[in-house]
């Protein structure tokens, strides 16, 4: 196996690795620790994965997240469906975790492209780690003992909930949960900010002039190039990324079929750093 840093704070290719075969436990072990070091992997030189051969490559690294929004495409239920010509106005076109608003989200996404776009398309990855190294020890220690609210109610009538998502009704009237504002990795102890702009709706305890200014603050922060890498695919290449220390963006910039097919892995609710 080999692996490729991408920029110098995270993000790693990894060559030599054939997801459609069963993983040997020494490469799954590899894997793991390159996870935890990178944030965020890219295998290249793959075969499109089936429906089944992608759930066995994600059961090697975990159990598998059944995901509330359900792909009207897909017949696996774990599996989500991507088949868009626009990205605009899905709810994936801002720094966002996976399904935050839920108490244990799910730990890890692995996504493969199936068919690209004739341009753009291109997926852009942030180290939560890296942004939280980037705040002063001030505001380190100020966010260190705070929680924040995530709720996906916003989100769905943001994005008028899209016609290839099975949005239950439930979820449009979901009461928000609470997370640590800074979490830990269970195996490194490496801390990371946990809000995004998708789900996280205000920081508990604060005024709500107090929230919007701080999360406006956190949310500008993560959008600094210097957190970021910019990938751009190739036909099925497969991204293995954490999702509670990783956030992720679909550039809508593309106007022809783009279709990508995801799994994602359950884990323990975050956990913080305080208390």
């Amino acid at each position: 196996m080999d692996i490729e840093r991408l920029t110098g704070r995270f993000g790693a290719r990894v060559r030599d690795v054939d997801l459609a075969q069963p993983l040997d436990p020494a490469i799954v072990s590899a894997i793991k620790a390159a996870m935890d070091e990178h944030g965020a992997l890219f295998f290249t030189g793959q075969r499109q994965l089936s429906e089944e051969d992608h759930l066995r490559a994600a059961r090697a690294f975990g159990p598998i997240h059944q995901s509330e929004f359900q792909s009207l495409a897909s017949k696996e239920p774990n599996v989500i469906t991507l088949d868009q010509t626009s990205a605009k106005g899905r709810g994936t076109d801002r720094w966002h975790s996976d399904s935050t608003y839920l108490r244990s989200p799910p730990v890890a996404g692995m996504l493969q492209a199936h068919i690209l776009p004739e341009t753009g398309g291109d997926t852009c990855f942030a180290s939560m780690r890296a942004a939280y190294e980037g705040l002063s020890p001030a505001i380190q220690d100020f966010l260190a003992p705070l929680t924040a609210s995530h709720s996906p109610v916003a989100a769905i009538a943001r994005t008028n909930a899209p016609a290839n998502y099975g949005v239950p009704e439930e979820l449009k009237t979901r009461a928000p949960v609470s997370h640590p504002v800074i979490i830990a990795n269970p195996r490194t102890g490496r801390k990371m900010l946990f809000v995004n702009s998708a789900w996280t709706i205000a920081i508990d305890r604060l005024t709500k002039a107090e929230s919007d200014r701080i999360l406006a603050m956190l949310f500008a922060h993560i959008g600094s190039p210097e957190y970021q890498l910019r990938y751009r695919w190739q036909v099925f290449d497969v991204a293995l990324w954490d999702n509670h220390a990783v956030q992720h963006f679909a550039v809508p910039d593309y106007t022809t079929r783009r279709l990508m097919q995801a799994v994602r892995l359950d884990g323990a609710p975050p956990m913080g750093v305080a208390g």
